[in-house]
């Protein structure tokens, strides 16, 4: 708290300007939409360096989140055959059910995606309602079960890499390793997505 405050009486002494700007960046699909229960990655470092530069920041840093629960964000090589490792390391760890789009016949099903059977608790009944799903009406409950994907390794794929990076900012550019580049991991894609990116320093 001390270094916080320390901080802060240091950018005030010198004039500098307090930098706290958050986006939510839409990202769009790289293939038609159709979402398989696919893999695939996109590159964030053209939105990264064009919020670094419009937001002013000189000193600080970039925190970029995840804002759906079948997405990674991850730091490493931004190459198509690193991808397509990436995508066959994930599915190992992480294999389909056989009830998905891409599952392979393996005797894999999991829990998750007994979509017939959900909501299964209060907890996840008041979710739904929240989210705008009435569940308690016959017919709005088999709607949402009609589109809930079968993804339950999707969602495993995403807590393997995690959701959320920070990139230290100095003399206004990212530091990053020559061959580094923050990158979202869509694990139930190809589809539409969104990524929060928030510039916190001092321009």
């Amino acid at each position: 708290m001390r270094r916080v405050v320390a901080l802060a009486a240091t950018a005030h002494a010198l004039q500098l300007q307090q930098i706290a700007h958050f986006e939510k960046v839409s990202i769009k699909s790289p293939e038609a939409y159709a979402p398989r229960q696919e893999v695939t990655v996109v590159d964030l470092m053209p939105h990264l360096h064009r919020l670094v530069k419009e937001s002013g920041m000189k000193q600080g840093c970039v925190n970029v989140v995840s804002m759906h629960t079948t997405t990674a964000i991850t730091i490493n090589e931004w190459e198509s055959r690193l991808v397509r490792d990436v995508r066959a390391w994930l599915l190992k760890l992480a294999p389909p059910d056989d009830r998905s789009f891409i599952g392979t016949d393996q005797k894999i099903f999991y829990k998750h995606n007994d979509i017939e059977v959900r909501p299964d608790s209060e907890d996840e009944r008041l979710r739904c309602l929240e989210n705008g799903w009435n569940v308690d009406d016959e017919e709005e409950l088999q709607r949402w079960r009609d589109q809930e994907p079968i993804n339950a390794h999707s969602h495993l794929g995403s807590m393997l890499l995690g959701s959320s990076e920070s990139i230290p900012v100095v003399d206004g550019a990212l530091v990053l390793g020559q061959w580094q580049s923050v990158m979202l991991v869509d694990l139930d894609g190809p589809r539409d997505r969104s990524v929060g990116i928030q510039c916190l320093g001092f321009g």
